[in-house]
């Protein structure tokens, strides 16, 4: 019998300024084990993502990532308090109940990428 599972499935996020990229999301907390000039491993806890040295802004700016938390209140204050949308130049919204059962808000990277991060409630 053949095996299908699946191991893991990735997404390339795309980078106007690679290193500023590297450097936001390093900061929003996530490690960087391994990268080259072209392509950066980038992981949270058991999430992850490539982040590529490649950038077609209608791509980036309809580009979307959904980081589902244990704590999103956590995050929001960590993230507010950090003052990591200062130092990037980036939008974070405000803290949202929504009506499919989350507590989310939303967080754009420095080359556009919408990141939605949420729990369950």
């Amino acid at each position: 019998m053949s095996n299908l599972n699946s191991v893991e499935l990735k997404t390339l996020v795309p980078a106007k300024d690679f290193a500023r990229s590297q450097d936001f999301y390093q900061a929003l907390g996530f490690s960087m084990p391994w990268n080259d000039d072209n392509l950066a491993y980038l992981r949270h806890g058991n999430c992850s993502f490539l982040l590529q040295n490649f950038y077609v802004r209608e791509q980036a700016e309809n580009f979307v990532m959904h980081l589902l938390v244990e704590d999103v209140d956590a995050w929001h204050r960590h993230l507010s308090e950090s003052g990591l949308a200062e130092r990037f130049a980036v939008r974070m919204g405000d803290l949202v109940d929504q009506p499919w059962g989350m507590r989310e808000f939303v967080l754009f990277d420095p080359s556009g990428v919408l990141w939605h991060i949420a729990q369950n409630i």
